[in-house]
């Protein structure tokens, strides 16, 4: 019975498919192509070539009727955001199955290995009926766009039109390679097929990541239109159309906040099945993979805000009204809000770390140094959310002598921020240090000189760090933009090489207990719950800020929407809408997740626990921390 459920949803995930094909190659996209004899020039390139596209509309065209009171802009949102959501966690999920199977069949301990092998199993099964909602969800929002925008839909087709089938061929081959990696589990468990499923494993990951490239052609065109002339026509090229100057940036930051949201998603189910697991055994489980998975989000975390100052960098370069607009106008208190649930979200992997030491024996050698970090870092907060203007009535603008406050309004500027965060990253790095050392003694001939050699590589970064922002305010601030990648050559270079000597000097190490999993307080388990929350709420707030940065325009001025109801959301009504696409989406993950278990436990639990008793017990901390 419940095989032919899952062939019967796989039949669905086809369906589903084929009707996005005949959306794709029928009346959405049909009709001849246009060519024209004169040479035009490109955009954003400024090569020459052909138009073989259809014109931007004129505005006019693009003023688009209400259906009663309804406004298709908030609904059109909504269902966006949630196949967005959806989406990533689809793409996020095949990533962690392929990763947690390369480690089973890589670690030298049977009882590891086969924990993460049943871990991987269990969420493949999740990934296949996330599948098939994204499909689903993705078809009402392609009917919608459709209805709600036809002129806009029907200049993005014609532009793009070369690129449908290669979208269409990569969403089938990925559907039917997630399909075939699960169901093939069983059958290829042998040592010598196990490296062939594996390598399906990663081919449906190819395929995913080839999806979300395409997709975010879109929006990068959107944005910052290349490969079209002055009036919006396609000029045969289809690499300019591709590679608009925010496409590379963009698929850095979206391809980390998928990897965020699915792996905040995961975390939420850890939780949840913590508090309420019955047996010791579960509750150990269910610890070990929130602690896998917040290891697998925040090394998403860390490099996001670098990949966010790229991105912002390529705003600006490209259109410095939409860098202003974004971060020093209209969305700028945005931005504050970002850089505030940022700031929690590194505050909360730092406490949660070391909440978990009350499962190592011997990590509360290491407390004291904690209300240090818990000061540094709180100090970096403050200065990473500092506004650069503050809200004030006229009168205050007035008695200030302007918006900027003369001593607050430095610590607004981008220079100061880059500092801070790049700070909180790097104490974030040491905090884990400290974590891995808790339950050991070193005894490798040169601790003390590598405790200085870790100290003071840590020094001269935080000291290069805080220099580059000190310098940044006597630098003009088309140049002080630049700043931002020496800041993380440094963050980057500290964090890898304090691991790697770590590590080295661990070998050997005198190890006064295994990890205890499941004794960790139920604080940090709450704060743990709390960092899923607000993973998910951070992705789509940077979501509404990037596309809010087009104001009025479908296509940055080329294309506009001059519906006299649009409308640009302020602060409120934006968290509003991204709360509500949180809890939404929250609700369904969780019921993807009980559908997947509903009468019965998690195949992990069952069988690997009636095997091998053992595998439950407190792994040895070198292979459970790897």
């Amino acid at each position: 019975m419940r095989r032919s459920f899952w062939v019967t949803r796989s039949m669905i995930d086809m369906a589903v498919c084929v009707t996005i094909l005949v959306a794709v190659f029928c009346g959405a996209w049909s009709g001849p192509s246009l060519s024209f004899a004169e040479g035009t020039t490109d955009l954003y390139f400024g090569t020459e070539g052909t138009p073989q596209g259809p014109a931007a509309p004129a505005p006019h065209e693009t003023v688009y009727s209400r259906v009663g009171a309804l406004d298709s802009r908030l609904l059109v949102w909504f269902v966006t955001q949630q196949h967005t959501y959806f989406g990533g966690f689809v793409l996020a999920l095949p990533l962690f199955c392929a990763l947690l199977e390369f480690l089973g069949l890589t670690t030298k301990k049977p009882a590891l290995s086969l924990r993460y092998d049943g871990l991987a199993r269990d969420l493949a099964k999740v990934a296949l009926l996330a599948l098939s909602v994204t499909a689903v969800v993705g078809s009402l929002m392609l009917a919608m766009f459709l209805y709600f925008y036809p002129t806009f839909m029907k200049y993005m087709g014609g532009t793009f039109k070369s690129f449908m089938p290669a979208y269409a061929i990569v969403f089938v081959g990925e559907s039917l390679l997630l399909i075939v990696y699960y169901y093939s589990w069983n059958r290829m468990a042998e040592p010598g097929l196990k490296w062939i499923h594996a390598a399906i494993g990663i081919l449906t990951n190819i395929f995913g990541t080839t999806l979300l490239l395409l997709a975010n052609a879109w929006a990068a065109f959107m944005m910052s239109p290349a490969g079209v002339d002055a009036e919006g026509r396609f000029l045969g090229n289809g690499w300019h159309l591709l590679h608009s100057a925010l496409w590379n940036p963009l698929n850095v930051h979206r391809f980390l906040a998928d990897i965020m949201s699915g792996g905040a998603v995961v975390l939420a189910y850890a939780c949840y099945r913590f508090f309420t697991s019955k047996t010791d055994g579960e509750r150990a489980y269910f610890d070990w993979v929130g602690y896998i998975f917040l290891f697998v989000t925040v090394c998403a975390l860390l490099p996001m805000p670098i990949a966010g100052y790229w991105l912002m960098r390529s705003v600006y370069s490209f259109s410095q009204s939409m860098g202003v607009t974004m971060m020093g106008g209209l969305l700028t208190w945005l931005f504050v809000v970002q850089a505030l649930l940022i700031g929690v979200l590194l505050l909360g992997v730092n406490y949660y770390i070391w909440q978990s030491m009350a499962r190592i024996k011997g990590g509360e050698r290491y407390q004291p140094y904690y209300q240090f970090l818990l000061g540094a870092l709180t100090l970096a907060l403050f200065i990473w959310l500092t506004p650069h203007t503050v809200m004030m009535s006229a009168g205050e603008v007035k008695a200030m002598g302007g918006a900027q406050h003369p001593v607050v309004g430095n610590y607004g500027v981008m220079s100061a921020k880059n500092g801070a965060v790049n700070v909180m990253i790097l104490l974030t790095a040491l905090s884990f240090l400290y974590y891995r050392r808790a339950n050991r003694t070193m005894t490798v001939s040169w601790v003390k000189t590598g405790n200085i050699l870790i100290g003071s590589l840590y020094a001269i970064g935080l000291l290069n760090v805080i220099w580059l922002s000190v310098y940044g305010f006597y630098l003009p601030a088309k140049i002080r933009v630049g700043l931002s990648s020496p800041q993380a050559v440094t963050t980057l270079t500290v964090i890898v090489a304090g691991i790697l000597i770590n590590r080295l000097m661990l070998k050997g190490s005198i190890v006064h207990g295994p990890i205890q999993w499941g004794k960790i307080p139920v604080r940090g388990m709450v704060g743990l719950f709390g960092l899923a929350a607000a993973f998910t709420w951070v992705m789509g707030l940077m979501g509404y800020i990037r596309s809010s940065g087009r104001l009025s325009w479908h296509v940055s001025e080329l294309m506009a929407d001059v519906s006299p109801w649009a409308f640009t959301p302020d602060l409120e009504f934006a968290a509003k809408m991204v709360t509500l696409n949180m809890v939404v989406f929250w609700g369904a993950v969780l019921a993807l997740f009980w559908m997947c278990q509903r009468g019965q436990e998690p195949e992990m639990l069952e069988e690997f626990v009636e095997d091998n008793p053992q595998a439950l017990a407190p792994a040895p901390s070198q292979e459970a921390q790897t």
